[in-house]
């Protein structure tokens, strides 16, 4: 359906242009993402012009002259509602990962800078065993936060099931999202979707390891998020309404 060679640029606005609803395009242009460059842009020889790519994939929706903001950027924002925190991956010894802890660490920083009242840590708790957002609190607590600005979102167990939770749960309108650069893009698109104001503050305060496998999976879990933002599918969880502008110790176990 698309040109491999000549037409890069021109995928991706196949993508996301709904003007005229979904159509056989769309989908074209989804599955030819998937087929070239999460399977062909593999060896080792094409893997910078890959991530270049991943990196141009939502790029529209960054606006990065509006919504997408260094750490010093955000304090000129006014009204926030809170600032927004997404979980990844806590060690077996109870510590957050490298990704975690730069995440948390803008976060604070960005809470003690005045940028906004409230915290929300956001992330997977749906096991006993297994628990990112007492984790992510409590570093925060270890910090100076009071517990009673920082929120705990039990059931952000995707991207998308956070930012709908931010809205329909904690009723936040005007967030700032804190999370690494490379997932900002899908990230801000989501947020723009489900009718958030939402700016991006990146946590990049080093390099990660296995982010090629990052950016595989990303570009996967960009054409998925498309889709759910046209359907919009309530998340597994919801509940009664949790107003961010309350006492965030309501929401500890």
């Amino acid at each position: 359906f698309f040109d491999i060679t000549d037409n890069k640029s021109e995928v991706y606005k196949y993508v996301f242009d709904t003007t005229n609803g979904i159509t056989e395009k769309n989908y074209n242009a989804i599955c030819w993402l998937i087929n070239n460059f999460y399977l062909e842009y593999q060896d080792d020889e094409q893997e910078t012009q890959y991530n270049k790519f991943l990196n141009n994939v939502f790029a529209d929706y960054l606006k990065a002259n509006e919504e997408y903001f260094g750490k010093d950027q955000a304090t000129k924002i006014d009204d926030i509602d809170c600032i927004v925190v997404l979980g990844c991956q806590v060690k077996d010894d109870g510590k957050p990962s490298d990704m975690l802890a730069d995440r948390l660490r803008r976060g604070i920083e960005l809470y003690n800078q005045g940028v906004a009242p409230k915290i929300i840590m956001s992330g997977d708790h749906g096991q006993k065993e297994y628990d990112e957002v007492n984790t992510m609190k409590q570093v925060a607590v270890d910090a100076g936060i009071p517990s009673n600005d920082i929120f705990m979102d039990h059931a952000g167990f995707s991207t998308y099931e956070t930012l709908y939770r931010a809205k329909k749960i904690f009723e936040a309108d005007k967030i700032i999202v804190v999370t690494q650069k490379y997932h900002l893009y899908r990230t801000m698109y989501i947020a723009e979707k489900l009718g958030i104001e939402a700016y991006g503050v990146n946590a990049d305060y080093h390099t990660y390891w296995g982010q090629s496998n990052r950016d595989a999976r990303e570009i996967l879990a960009r054409c998925k998020d498309f889709i759910k933002t046209i359907f919009k599918p309530e998340p597994k969880y919801l509940g009664d309404a949790i107003p961010v502008s309350g006492d965030g110790d309501i929401t500890n176990d």
